[in-house]
């Protein structure tokens, strides 16, 4: 099925056909950075990732993945796109990295088989993604962190069709915004508000780190998107301290508790 003819909400089959930025080396590399150095962050060191076992949702085309092989012990990466999956196996053959077409929300390893999961910008996507979620808690080890990377509602142009306002409308008016502007034949993409993401992710304890990443950009490795010290970047830090609820994306590490 194409991408570009899914009907109601169904899978997106073939995104990676979509574009070129699921092949766009150094712009998927550098989102792989930035995870590394939010689990180094948060682990407070630089060796512990390495006797870490991880799964990463959506992972396209293996770049990402590729990356994370350095520093984990163990690497999955499933995708529902089967091109783009055949595409990671052919191009990224290291021994501790694994590819698989699989489905976020029926995750086909046991319960507890990962330290770490990693889901970036897939919510939206998905069919449902409150039953992603419950399976990411599922296949989590007490104690384990997803890297949890979603975009708000609330923001001023949606990324996916570089539209102003296209995700705040309802889904009937979104429909007939892209039809206008040539964009596609329906809004696919279900972003949720900040609220709404807080909803999602209740069953964990959520370490946001938006704020801290924007105060420290080039720790994170973000200064490509907000220059330190820039009036952008100013703005930006003021609006995560006192507007959170208006940053356009946000990254969460969402800890499953030892208990569960």
């Amino acid at each position: 099925m194409d991408a570009f003819n899914v009907t109601a909400r169904d899978y997106q089959y073939g995104f990676s056909q979509r574009g070129a930025a699921m092949y766009d080396q150094e712009g998927r590399l550098r989102k792989a950075r930035t995870v590394i150095a939010v689990l180094q962050d948060h682990l407070e060191t630089t060796n512990k990732l390495q006797t870490l076992s991880l799964l990463n949702l959506g992972g396209s085309t293996g770049i990402i993945d590729s990356h994370l092989a350095q520093y984990f012990q163990s690497v999955t990466s499933i995708d529902i796109d089967q091109s783009a999956i055949e595409y990671a196996q052919t191009h990224f053959t290291t021994p501790n990295l694994h590819f698989a077409v699989g489905d976020a929300m029926a995750i086909s390893y046991p319960d507890r088989s990962f330290d770490v999961v990693i889901c970036s910008q897939v919510y939206e996507r998905v069919p449902d993604a409150s039953r992603m979620m419950q399976e990411i808690h599922r296949v989590l080890k007490p104690g384990g962190i997803y890297y949890f990377a979603a975009g708000n509602r609330l923001m001023w142009n949606e990324p996916h069709y570089n539209l102003p306002l296209l995700s705040v409308l309802p889904a009937f008016m979104a429909d007939i915004y892209i039809r206008l502007l040539g964009k596609g034949t329906h809004y696919y993409e279900r972003h949720l508000s900040y609220w709404g993401l807080q909803w999602l992710a209740s069953c964990f304890k959520v370490h946001d780190y938006t704020a801290r990443m924007l105060q420290k950009p080039e720790q994170f490795g973000i200064g490509y998107m907000v220059n330190p010290g820039s009036t952008k970047a100013r703005l930006a830090t003021w609006i995560a301290a006192h507007l959170i609820w208006l940053v356009p994306g946000y990254i969460w590490l969402l800890e499953k508790r030892d208990s569960q």
